[in-house]
């Protein structure tokens, strides 16, 4: 069974915090707009590192109400490989020893110009049965060149 799987985003458009921190007052005011959009059958929500802090991204769908202070943003998509642990316990180095092999073996290759992203999957009502989040660490790829 493979623990990795291969994912295609399409370019899209999406809410974008900026660059910030947790606590910070944008990303407070993101946090509660995302929060109070419909759950849908998947999360729609993405964060990456940018230099010392942090920008968090949200699907952008047409007739959506966004505050003034938030910026809407062209995403460009592409393909990623996935691979889900427990949020903020992660051993990333074993984490990212499997994912190359599993790239190397597969045809693929990091692709360095986009940022890695990751997504909380856990449900709140999940959550609260499991004790943790599940989070899924989404890594840009290519194909081998």
């Amino acid at each position: 069974m493979q623990s990795i799987r291969i994912y295609e985003m399409p370019d899209c458009k999406m809410v974008s915090s900026g660059k910030g921190m947790f606590g910070e007052e944008k990303f407070q005011l993101f946090e509660e707009w995302f929060s109070s959009q419909s759950r849908g059958l998947f999360p729609k929500d993405f964060l990456y590192q940018e230099g010392d802090g942090f920008v968090w991204l949200y699907l952008y769908e047409d007739g959506m109400t966004v505050p003034p202070e938030l910026e809407i943003t062209e995403f460009p998509g592409g393909l990623y490989a996935v691979a889900t642990d427990i949020d903020q316990k992660t051993d990333r180095d074993r984490m990212n020893a499997k994912m190359d092999t599993f790239l190397s073996e597969n045809g693929f290759e990091r692709d360095p110009l986009r940022p890695e992203l990751g997504n909380i999957i856990t449900s709140p009502h999940a959550k609260e049965i499991m004790g943790y989040e599940q989070m899924d660490y989404y890594i840009p790829v290519r194909a081998k060149q």
